[in-house]
């Protein structure tokens, strides 16, 4: 959009105030409100921000000011709030553009996708869970009647929840996003929402936005909604599957659609799913940043029976055991990621894979049909198949040994990103948790 036409936006719909707005490492999104009256001081100076104060953005209190510079591309009328608009940025440092910003980044690697002729077209399904505090403050499932053991697509906790879902929905309608298929998830209070695929920039836009709009929903209702990849020991952890596809740029069309395979994908598709899983260790690091990430990456199941998270470097046709999946015709689907990814960061590394797949042409190798929670460690072995990092210290030492992902984050970037997570994994191994206090303090 031109300035014009930004101003004519405004004033069609009467819009008084933007959020300008950015993220940071961790995917937080970041704002300030700026009136109208300063478009035209936002549009071509941005809105400053002092990094450091930010988050993980590569700066110190030292440092000079950052300017986010408005794409108005993601221009998006808050449907709560109808005279304020949300609006992505691209942080700049000194009239430059700043290398440790993560929308950055994937724009640098869609770029490159770009010059290949290639538009990386993602949909994310984006998993939630609604809780609220006991008499001990302690954070809890908020709706008590939902207690089946496996409550997956139950009618009666959906419908107790219809009120949130529909304004969600009708939210989702307004700012034109089809949102198609929403559902009660596999957890105690776990929800499940489901849009329109768009380019990847676009969607890693809508879901940032996505996940703040449910905050927002929630705490009007007094409830608290969460996307830790796993709140609770015994119920399922919340995912961010990622579903991929690469289209020509120039005629519009799925290059990964292929009519007369088995799976409905192309040469390019399993190339393409060749290099994910190639890549798969390092970029466990990105799409599972926390050290809670890998407790949901396991084979023991949660009440339900079963985690429906990915344990092994595979892929194979509709079974939700793989880490890539085939769900229908001219796409895959990653199901490896998690609700704390960065999507911007996701996407970059997923797409980096895949290239590294098509210019190497590298075979995937055999699909696998079995329920891999049930496979044992002996056959796994005996057919080669490789577990996943199962920490996130393992996977940042994967991350540090792949140049294919360190280079599509950009080597400074990836060092700072293995820096910061190896700090947090000391911290995690310097606290006491309320496990080991439980377990060893009478005993010894």
């Amino acid at each position: 959009m031109t300035l014009d036409q930004v101003k004519s936006f405004v004033s069609e719909n009467g819009i008084e105030f933007f959020l300008c707005s950015f993220v940071e490492m961790s995917g937080t999104p970041k704002a300030k409100v700026i009136p109208v009256t300063h478009l035209e001081d936002m549009a071509n100076d941005g809105a400053g921000f002092g990094g450091f104060a930010a988050g993980e953005i590569g700066q110190g209190p030292h440092d000079p000011e950052m300017a986010c510079i408005p794409d108005f591309s993601s221009l998006t009328i808050v449907p709560w709030r109808e005279n304020l608009a949300w609006v992505a940025g691209d942080m700049f440092v000194e009239g430059q553009s700043w290398h440790y910003c993560p929308r950055t980044i994937l724009r640098n690697q869609l770029e490159k996708a770009k010059q290949n002729g290639y538009v990386f077209n993602v949909g994310i399904e984006a998993e939630f869970m609604l809780l609220k505090q006991d008499e001990d403050g302690q954070y809890i499932p908020w709706d008590t009647l939902d207690s089946l053991d496996k409550p997956c697509y139950d009618l009666k906790a959906l419908y107790r929840n219809l009120d949130m879902m529909a304004s969600l929905i009708k939210y989702m309608q307004e700012l034109g996003w089809q949102p198609y298929a929403n559902d009660h998830e596999d957890g105690t209070c776990q929800y499940e929402v489901n849009w329109t695929y768009s380019d990847a920039l676009a969607s890693s836009d809508r879901h940032t936005f996505f996940k703040w709009m449910v905050k927002t929903v929630a705490e009007e209702r007094g409830l608290l909604a969460t996307f830790m990849p796993k709140p609770f020991a015994n119920l399922t952890g919340n995912g961010a599957h990622f579903h991929m596809s690469l289209w020509d740029e120039e005629n519009h069309t799925n290059q990964f659609l292929d009519e007369n395979d088995t799976n409905g994908i192309s040469q390019l598709a399993y190339w393409f799913t060749g290099g994910i899983l190639k890549h798969a260790q390092a970029i466990t690091a990105i799409t599972n940043p926390l050290v809670n990430s890998y407790k949901r990456l396991v084979r023991r199941p949660p009440r339900s029976g079963a985690s429906w998270a990915p344990v092994f470097v595979t892929y194979g046709s509709n079974n939700r055991t793989q880490m890539i999946r085939i769900p229908a015709s001219g796409r895959i689907e990653n199901r490896l990621g998690d609700g704390a990814a960065n999507p911007y960061l996701a996407a970059t590394v997923l797409l980096a894979a895949g290239l590294d797949g098509i210019e190497n042409q590298i075979d995937p190798g055999e699909q696998n049909v079995d329920n891999l929670y049930e496979v044992s460690e002996e056959e796994l072995q005996r057919r080669g198949i490789h577990s996943l990092p199962s920490t996130l210290s393992d996977a940042i030492d994967a991350l540090e040994a792949d140049e294919v992902i360190r280079n599509a984050l950009g080597t400074e970037y990836a060092d700072y990103y293995i820096q910061i997570k190896r700090e947090e994994w000391q911290d995690y191994l310097m606290s006491v948790s309320q496990w080991e206090t439980d377990k060893y303090i009478e005993v010894y």
